[in-house]
């Protein structure tokens, strides 16, 4: 077999390790391979397209950085929470960029991705298993990482490879759909569950709203609630293993970002709706510093008390800057007026490219999936703003390409 290298193989390269440095879950390693690849493939121009989803997440920060003057905060967190917030804005230049020098070969590009990351994903499975000897849910997810949005595009690209205009063979499709759709299944995430039903939805066209779709919509909704009370009434265990404990997690998700009232005292009550804790006191501790923090935030560098130390990630804290709901951390950085203008990143993919061009068209829907896949990913994992998505740079990199085929 003769193998061939393509002649833009080093930005071939640098997609590939864009997208997979995330998963490493090493912050610093991710803002700095991202700042280099942006800086390595910069350009001249860049579409109005670009700028209206770019422009609401740079002002978010400009009225972060001009409240934090107020205050007195630690230098590393202001760095880090600068470059916190620049990662969704990066991510988007970057993919948009790295669009223009992969465009012949764009969406066989994201597939070889995924089927990359998904193999990756394989042997961290493995070695949870084997090697680190993981027998429940919670410790595979530990170990080999907690969701994957990336491999749910590339399982729906893979799922409407017409749509995409994909020309693999046959057992190709098969191998490959296998492989990213089994490896997303692993990650045995609710919210990655939610984003593929919502974004096959979108692509089906049925987020368009007709009597057709409505009846659709109407129909899972049915059956979402009907299958929720069924796991209901078994009453899975809290601690349960193996699928009794990943029902569990599906009979708690309903309440634990959205509960008002949780007992610190209660470990099962304030571990199961730690969300919820995270929203009450941002809310609580924004607000009670009065109206001009309320509407403008506490700027970057600031930080939630959360009363007592808590197991984040890999070590204990008390005082957090970095939370899981989307909306809170953009309020807690710069107030309501933040939140209406983050509204706006959302708005962005619900507005068409006028085109005649089914490739586009179908673009345009995923792009609408994405929308109102947010409004869920906000809540509970971050949206864009989230440590070790890669999904903003598979954005920017859809935006990209739907102009130039619109264009040609």
């Amino acid at each position: 077999m003769k193998i061939t290298i393509p002649n833009n193989w080093f930005h071939q390269f640098l997609f590939i390790l864009c997208i997979a440095v995330p998963y490493l879950d090493i912050f610093e390693l991710t803002i700095s391979v991202w700042s280099l690849a942006f800086v390595l493939t910069i350009q001249k121009r860049y579409s109005i397209s670009l700028f209206k989803l770019v422009i609401p997440y740079a002002l978010i920060l400009l009225i972060a950085t001009v409240v934090s003057f107020n205050f007195d905060y630690q230098k590393y967190l202001i760095i880090r929470d600068i470059t916190y917030l620049c990662k969704p804005m990066i991510g988007f230049f970057l993919g948009y960029q790295l669009c223009g020098r992969n465009f012949q070969n764009a969406f066989r590009l994201i597939v070889k991705t995924g089927v990359f990351i998904a193999i990756c994903h394989f042997i961290t499975l493995f070695s949870a298993v084997l090697i680190y000897r993981a027998a429940t849910v919670a410790e595979i997810r530990y170990i080999s990482g907690y969701f994957s949005d990336y491999e749910v595009y590339t399982f729906i690209i893979l799922l409407f490879h017409k749509q995409f205009q994909l020309d693999y063979s046959k057992k190709t499709l098969r191998i490959f759909t296998l492989i990213v759709g089994f490896s997303a299944f692993m990650y045995l995430a609710r919210t990655n569950f939610i984003q593929f039903v919502i974004l096959f939805l979108a692509v089906k066209g049925y987020l368009v709203i007709n009597k057709k779709s409505l009846t659709i919509i109407a129909s899972i909704v049915i059956t979402s609630v009907v299958g929720y009370f069924i796991i209901v009434s078994t009453n899975p265990r809290r601690n349960a293993e193996g699928l009794e404990g990943f029902l569990y997690k599906i009979k708690v998700a309903p309440m634990e970002p959205f509960k008002t009232k949780i007992n610190r005292e209660d470990y099962k009550d304030f571990n199961d709706n730690y969300r919820s804790y995270e929203n009450i006191m941002t809310i609580r501790q924004v607000t009670n510093d009065g109206l001009t923090p309320t509407i403008f935030g506490k700027g970057i560098g600031s930080q939630i008390d959360l009363k007592q130390e808590v197991w984040l990630g890999d070590m204990n804290l008390r005082f957090i800057s970095i939370l899981h709901n989307g909306f809170m951390i953009v309020f807690l950085k710069s107030g309501l007026l933040g939140i209406f203008i983050y509204l706006f990143t959302m708005i962005f993919f619900f507005r068409k490219m006028k085109t005649n061009k089914p490739i586009v068209s179908n673009i345009n829907l995923l792009f609408i999936g994405t929308g109102v896949f947010l409004l869920v990913s906000n809540w509970v994992f971050l949206g864009f703003y989230n440590l070790t998505e890669t999904k903003s740079i598979l954005i920017g990199f859809l935006i990209a390409y739907r102009e130039k085929i619109n264009n040609q």
